[in-house]
């Protein structure tokens, strides 16, 4: 700490030369702290899938429906503890950009089933199960468009009515918060039985099952029982772990962690050239003044401390700045994201990762140019001016 006034006055020496590379750097990590959050947010779903959940799907696609019918067969399977289900209702509020998600639910089974990851008070719930047409939403879509209890709701559907009209009201009976960070508190979920009742097609038919087993340690197997059920039948089943059904769904969007990890690559060994050059530009001009340094006594050790030193705090700097003006800007759009990714924010990994990494850029940085500086012979040095 006696020469950080040192290392400060020789890293602002040429003052044009340090802005540009620590702005360089805070440009660097405010992509590294977007893209991390980006990559956090898309694997968050698979992190909290609950290790004695199943979801059931059409073998062919998720988008195909399945036969409601299937529900009470598969709560009869072996090894089943609960079943519920959703539908994917494909509506948007007011505008085309204003969408979000919502899904068709049976209200009893749902929160039962999911009840580690989602809280509705009691009086909601039973308020939400009285009205045919009511809903309930996650606190984070009740803050994107400041809906509150007892709101009357237009939305407008892909799924048209028995009379053509498109657009479908909803009461909001409850706001439900996420008991687990990274839960999906931006959605909406109404009643099956009104949207099966009213809708032009595709009656009697359901998105997909969630279902609880009774013994994780099974689940595999009630899976493959779950399947076998549906073999041959028009709609044959494809049953997985909740975690694995996550997985499966973000690849279809690409491998998200390995794209992330080469821009970041890219991004890092660009940086890394950029504060290396003027870290040896730097110790390159002050020659002559390291060998003055070690005829008054200086060691080799402390002009090699000084000058990682020296590039480890530009690093800091610019590093710091970047990882702070990411939050702010993975906070400022994670209302509006949040229909598309749940949980949107910059978790507590991505500030260590990227302290790592600051320190690690300005350790490799200033490496060669600090041997150099340690290495110096006096004689040669001084022969410099």
């Amino acid at each position: 700490m006696k020469y950080l006034y040192f290392i400060w006055k020789n890293l602002t020496r040429k003052k044009l030369r340090t802005s540009l590379t620590v702005l360089s750097i805070v440009v660097a990590f405010i992509l590294f702290g977007a893209l991390g959050s980006l990559s956090a947010a898309f694997t968050q779903g698979a992190e909290i899938a609950g290790a004695d959940r199943l979801v059931t799907i059409h073998k062919v696609s998720l988008i195909q429906p399945l036969p409601s019918s299937y529900v009470n067969r598969v709560r009869n399977v072996e090894g089943v503890s609960k079943v519920t289900f959703a539908s994917w209702f494909g509506a948007y509020y007011q505008e085309p950009r204003n969408q979000f998600a919502q899904f068709a639910v049976d209200a009893e089974s749902y929160f039962d089933v999911y009840s580690d990851l989602l809280s509705l008070p009691e009086e909601q719930m039973q308020a939400w199960q009285n009205n045919r047409i009511g809903a309930v939403i996650g606190t984070t879509l009740a803050e994107r468009f400041g809906w509150k209890v007892g709101d009357r709701v237009p939305l407008f559907s892909m799924f048209p009515q028995e009379d053509g009209n498109r657009t479908w009201e909803f009461v909001i009976e409850g706001i439900f918060s996420a008991e687990a960070s990274g839960a999906d508190s931006g959605s909406m979920l109404f009643h099956y039985e009104y949207f099966d009742e009213a809708r032009q097609w595709d009656k009697g038919t359901i998105g997909w099952l969630m279902i609880e087993v009774e013994d994780p340690a099974k689940a595999a197997q009630v899976a493959d029982n779950i399947d076998a059920l549906f073999v041959n039948s028009p709609a044959e089943t494809k049953t997985s772990t909740e975690k694995a059904f996550m997985e499966s769904f973000m690849k279809q969007f690409g491998d998200i962690g390995a794209i992330t990890t080469m821009i970041l690559g890219a991004v890092f060994f660009t940086m890394l050239l950029v504060a290396a050059n003027t870290m040896a530009q730097a110790v390159r001009e002050r020659i002559p003044e390291m060998a003055i340094l070690k005829t008054l006594g200086f060691s080799n050790h402390s002009v090699l401390m000084m000058i990682l030193a020296e590039s480890i705090l530009m690093a800091l700097l610019g590093g710091l700045a970047g990882l702070i003006l990411a939050w702010l800007l993975v906070n400022g759009v994670a209302t509006q994201v949040a229909a598309f990714l749940p949980g949107f924010s910059m978790p507590p990994s991505v500030w260590v990762k990227g302290v790592l990494a600051i320190v690690l850029l300005g350790g490799l940085a200033g490496l060669i140019p600090a041997l150099q500086g340690m290495r110096l012979n006096i004689v040669t040095g001084l022969g410099r001016r």
